[in-house]
């Protein structure tokens, strides 16, 4: 007998709290059965690896099937639709939260910012949503809840939400209007989103299509960042980071934006080695600036962006969305 939608999803939950339960005792006694020296760079990366890597996926999976769920609720015309008609700053913060769970990836960037336009929403509120929606991803937040907790996890959700929000609205406030592409206003944007009334049914499917299509995308990326910031927990001398991502460096956090911003890699590849930088040394602010850089402002996104606009607001958007996350950085160095 086939079990249904609601069976599946409770099965999978059952099944999900039972590993999480079993990882911790599990890697103990694999780690234990291994021809390693306790204490050894080589023993401490090795388990660094084997704990973290499961662990990780498993919370990326449980939470990529809730955020499906939800996301079923928030259609592309559906997101265009409650912003439509906003007040500018009204109309930054609404393009903000939304960004935190409606679809997004690079390759939809140019769709969606032609249908914004075309629906006459404001240019500030647009780019809200496009900062928002990359950097604060149900990827980038489980894996700050499962490496640093939920005060980091909470403290990266705000300040993204500030970026997106004041970055739109400067750059709403700058009237660019006219650095946008002419053929985006002359044309009829195809739609990027159809509406639907999904069942109860279809929406736990969509939570498990999330994670087939979301976690076998990134899965590698997390194994990699992992590894990398395995050997940087095993190997890299704590003083050399420090000296070059403490707090004493005033120079530090600039330098690691710049080096952030023509990078590209995601949340999944990018924070386990963020962790790791951070055990070595590395100030919280310093490298949540680097973070920040590397997912908020994506290459492919800027590359696939430059269809629709010239490149003085290319370099405008960038600017204000660096200058952010260089002040972030900075108070957070400060704060702590």
């Amino acid at each position: 007998m086939a079990l249904s939608q609601y069976q599946r999803a409770l099965l999978f939950v059952g099944l999900w709290v039972i590993l999480y339960a079993l990882l911790e005792p599990g890697v103990a006694l694999l780690t234990s059965t291994l021809p390693l020296a306790p204490g050894t760079r080589l023993a401490e990366a090795i388990r660094f690896f084997l704990y973290e890597a499961p662990r990780v996926v498993l919370l990326l999976t449980i939470v990529v099937f809730g955020v499906g769920i939800i996301r079923s609720y928030f259609s592309p015309e559906r997101t265009r639709r409650i912003l439509g008609g906003k007040n500018l700053l009204l109309g930054n913060v609404l393009a903000s939260m939304l960004g935190i769970v409606t679809p997004f990836c690079s390759c939809s960037a140019v769709p969606l910012f032609i249908g914004f336009v075309e629906t006459g929403i404001p240019l500030g509120v647009t780019f809200s949503f496009l900062i928002a929606a990359p950097m604060i991803n149900e990827v980038a937040v489980v894996l700050l809840l499962g490496l640093f907790g939920w005060k980091t996890a909470l403290i990266y959700v705000a300040t993204g939400l500030v970026i997106a929000i004041s970055a739109g609205f400067v750059i709403g406030r700058l009237n660019v209007e006219r650095f946008v592409e002419d053929w985006v206003y002359t044309i009829k944007g195809q739609d990027v989103g159809l509406e639907n009334n999904p069942s109860f049914n279809d929406r736990i499917q969509a939570g498990f299509t999330a994670v087939r299509d979301i976690v076998s995308k990134v899965w590698p990326y997390i194994l990699v960042g992992i590894a990398v910031g395995a050997w940087v927990h095993g190997y890299v001398p704590e003083d050399f980071l420090s000296g070059i991502m403490g707090k004493s460096a005033w120079w530090a956090v600039p330098v690691s934006v710049l080096i952030g911003v023509p990078l590209y890699s995601n949340a999944a590849g990018i924070i386990p080695i963020v962790h790791a930088l951070l055990e070595k040394g590395a100030s919280l602010g310093t490298a949540l600036a680097f973070m920040m850089a590397v997912i908020g402002l994506s290459l492919p996104e800027t590359i696939i962006l430059r269809r629709v606009l010239k490149l003085p607001l290319i370099l405008i958007f960038v600017s204000v969305v660096a200058t952010g996350i260089i002040i972030v950085g900075y108070l957070f160095n400060t704060i702590y």
